[in-house]
């Protein structure tokens, strides 16, 4: 790559993967995307989108599994708390040598900072909502959702493939 840092390309995903407006039916629309890639690679995963009041989507693929829901509502807690996706919020705990509980105050049956939640940002009104994936590894958890995002914004992929932990 082009010596970005892990941190650098999330902080990068989460600036430029905003949405001009977001409702039911984007709500809608982003979770069947999210779900039609999944169910094309035979992904057992679940996808949960949720605005800090109310859950605006959920999908549960064949072989996913009750522990993926929880997994998926943990991760999305963390997008609602903090802004920003899981898998940053983990590489930010990591790295200034805390844990998420009881350091961060996250409690483990609330939070996950794993990867595979991402915040739903709308420009001139901030983070509005979560979007959640559980079922494949971390990392790939959060490139199925940021892989839809640029999608539907009609912008390059930027990915997290080739970075080091």
């Amino acid at each position: 790559m082009d010596g970005r840092t892990l941190m650098d390309v999330l902080l990068a995903q989460e600036q430029a993967l905003i949405l001009p407006a977001f409702d039911e039916t984007v709500a809608h629309d982003l979770g069947s995307a999210i779900f039609a890639d999944a169910a094309a690679c035979r992904a057992r995963v679940v996808v949960d989108i949720r605005s800090a009041s109310r859950r605006l989507f959920f999908a549960a693929l064949p072989g996913s599994t009750p522990d993926n829901e929880d997994w998926a509502r943990r991760k999305g807690n963390v997008v609602l708390r903090f802004h920003a996706s899981s898998l940053r919020i983990g590489l930010k705990l990591e790295g200034e040598k805390r844990s998420a509980w009881p350091d961060a105050g996250l409690h483990p049956k609330e939070y996950a900072v794993h990867g595979g939640g991402f915040p739903v940002t709308v420009r001139d009104s901030g983070m509005v909502a979560s979007i959640a994936v559980s079922g494949l590894p971390s990392r790939d958890d959060h490139e199925l959702i940021t892989a839809v995002l640029a999608r539907r914004l009609n912008v390059p992929p930027i990915t997290l493939k080739g970075l080091a932990h």
